[in-house]
């Protein structure tokens, strides 16, 4: 039987230009990291070197993988750009940060952070369904951090606004090495 986790080269997560407040954002966002550069499979993120998104640069940098960053213009000093990486990419605005993230990554992750992170994972979820990707997408569930949320997305499922079942769409997931294994292997089922 085949290793799944080939068919995932490369992961986009979206997470806080913030840390949070508690210090268990701050260790997933290096769990994740060590398991990406584990793995061998590339981290896409949004190119800043400050709250969560610099934390899971840093881990992956420091443990030998590869990190591309996609950073706007006009977030290049708020975020502060992460040099210390593998590749930055400066982009003209925060749609094209989306868009290329998405087309440099086999799979999106979600982690803790704010509207521009629930912002990015609703585009991902939107193109799915519309059928512009089929990248799998799954939420770093870290504390239960998203259980509002995922419980707002069952109220439109039950609802019948949304076109396909929650569990087809969005991999929900505490452990980093169950999300990424279950992202794997819905990249294996995508590309049939």
């Amino acid at each position: 039987m085949s290793d799944p986790t080939l068919s995932l080269e490369r992961i986009a997560v979206f997470c806080g230009s913030a840390f949070g407040s508690e210090p268990a954002y701050r260790q997933a966002a290096v769990e994740l990291g060590e398991l990406l550069v584990r793995r061998q499979i590339v981290l896409v993120y949004g190119g800043g070197k400050v709250g969560l998104m610099g934390v899971i640069a840093d881990a992956v940098m420091e443990g030998g993988g590869r990190v591309i960053g996609v950073l706007p213009q006009q977030l290049r000093d708020r975020e502060v750009a992460h040099f210390g990486i593998t590749q930055l990419q400066v982009v003209p605005n925060l749609h094209e940060r989306k868009r290329l993230m998405y087309k440099e990554s086999d799979a999106v992750i979600a982690m803790p952070g704010g509207i521009g992170t629930l912002d990015e994972l609703f585009e991902a979820l939107t193109w799915n369904q519309l059928g512009i990707h089929r990248k799998p997408c799954g939420l770093y569930d870290v504390d239960g951090y998203f259980g509002p949320l995922v419980e707002m997305l069952r109220r439109m499922e039950q609802h019948q606004f949304l076109r396909q079942r929650l569990s087809e769409m969005l991999i929900v997931e505490r452990d980093p090495e169950r999300l990424v294994q279950a992202l794997a292997a819905a990249c294996v089922t995508a590309s049939r």
